[in-house]
């Protein structure tokens, strides 16, 4: 996609929602950490069904641990693979009191280094707590960067990659929030919304839908 293309997307995602957030609920750094680690493999309305409860008897590492591994499974239970978060939950709480003291790092290699937590989940947490111009590439960001032309990639870090150096500067803070948006509710995976779409001309996909006759 052609640099000025690039810029003409983002500056029309932006005048559509000019502040974005994500679609987690979250307390603090810890309850994200917590949060955007339960989201794998699950919808954020589900997992905001499951922390709510949890969150209000523990938002910080030391109440998460007294809770114990059994409680939070048990608490969490509606989320896919809940048995195996339960106990990562229980783990880079531990961590974060041992490590951190009790406080979620801003530093890359140190939040992977917890347990249950890859690059993407760091991403979301260097960009939604600490502001930092990171830009996770979950299901709907690949989506959209390979659709559209932004981005083509075969794996999550390629797509990442080629957004970083794609993205201006100015739209880059936003930049993850836009793309994962466009992808949940326009740029689906099995029927797109390109009729609907704000940057139809700019994308390269050629399967575009048709508005209903």
């Amino acid at each position: 996609m052609k640099k000025v293309h690039v810029e003409e997307m983002f500056e029309r995602l932006s005048a559509i929602n000019p502040a974005p957030e994500t679609e987690l609920d979250f307390i603090n750094p810890y309850t994200l950490l917590v949060a955007v680690v339960l989201s794998a493999q699950a919808t954020d309305v589900g997992v905001n069904k499951a922390t709510g409860p949890l969150f209000a008897i523990a938002d910080t590492p030391e109440q998460m641990v007294a809770l114990g591994e059994d409680r939070v499974r048990e608490m969490i239970k509606t989320i896919g693979l809940y048995r195996n978060k339960a106990k990562n939950v229980i783990a880079l709480s531990q961590q974060l009191i041992e490590q951190h003291g009790s406080a979620v790092p801003r530093d890359r290699a140190a939040l992977e280094a917890l347990p249950g937590v890859g690059r993407k989940t760091a991403n979301v947490v260097l960009n939604c707590a600490f502001g930092e111009p990171t830009i996770a590439v979950d299901t709907h960001i690949f989506r959209v960067g390979n659709r559209t032309g932004l981005a083509p990639g075969k794996t999550p870090l390629d797509v990442e990659k080629k957004l970083l150096k794609a993205v201006p500067a100015r739209f880059k803070q936003h930049a993850h929030h836009w793309l994962i948006l466009h992808g949940r509710y326009v740029c689906k995976a099995r029927k797109p919304a390109c009729p609907d779409c704000a940057i139809r001309d700019l994308c390269a996909y050629k399967d575009k839908t048709r508005a209903a006759a």
